[in-house]
């Protein structure tokens, strides 16, 4: 999955970002991230026990920060087959990938990349129309969206026991900016991103928040971003 031409998405990127208001920048600067969508003592608690799904003794945490050509997934995917062809079976083995800042639409439906054009907005094309992604390759990819035919995607690797998590800070400033881009109301966009994630994905209070906690339950940590 190759990525747009760079200085058209980062002027796209700018452009969003730019259009960004104080309401949306309070997101991270203003007291206690005020306008910030409430992480509450619930979704709190079902984030910390997600982590407690972490099993077997191969346990390792991918950093997906940016879309990478899909290698946040490939990677978890590997990790699997390398330890299945050294004798250990999937029960024994734990791959988490974090999905935040940049690598966000991946835990998203593809009737919102269509709807936000999240493709242009964050650098992913279609490899078969070369055009911005106007759906996720990599949930369930279809022929051509992987390099290879063999490597599954993050539905199939979540049978297998992967595990997926997005990044709630990133959710909502940038579903915040794209809202004010457009000219839309950021909270109901940002509800509609969240509505979006795919079924088993974790929401967590933010991605480093996410990779810390998978160190302390065991896991190695791999960067996967580029």
């Amino acid at each position: 999955m190759k990525t747009v031409n760079e200085s058209s998405r980062r002027k796209f990127m700018g452009a969003v970002l730019m259009g960004a208001t104080a309401s949306t920048l309070s997101l991270i600067t203003g007291p206690m991230y005020a306008g910030l969508p409430n992480f509450d003592d619930k979704k709190m608690a079902e984030a910390d026990d997600w982590f407690k799904n972490i099993k077997g003794t191969h346990r390792i945490v991918y950093d997906g920060s940016t879309p990478h050509d899909g290698f946040p997934i490939i990677w978890n995917w590997a990790f699997y087959l390398s330890n299945n062809e050294t004798g250990s079976v999937d029960d024994d083995i734990t791959a988490m990938t974090v999905l935040r800042h940049n690598a966000i639409p991946f835990a998203l439906k593809s009737e919102v990349w269509e709807k936000y054009k999240l493709g242009e907005v964050f650098g992913v094309n279609d490899n078969a129309t070369k055009a911005p992604a106007l759906r996720n390759p990599y949930y369930e990819p279809k022929e051509g969206d992987f390099p290879m035919p063999v490597i599954q995607g993050i539905k199939e690797m979540q049978e297998r026991g992967a595990m997926f998590c997005v990044c709630n800070l990133a959710l909502s400033v940038y579903s915040g900016a794209v809202a004010q881009k457009m000219e839309l109301d950021p909270k109901k966009v940002y509800q509609e991103w969240v509505d979006a994630v795919q079924p088993g994905i974790q929401i967590v209070p933010s991605g480093v928040w996410a990779l810390g906690r998978a160190q302390q339950n065991g896991c190695g940590y791999i960067f996967a971003g580029n």
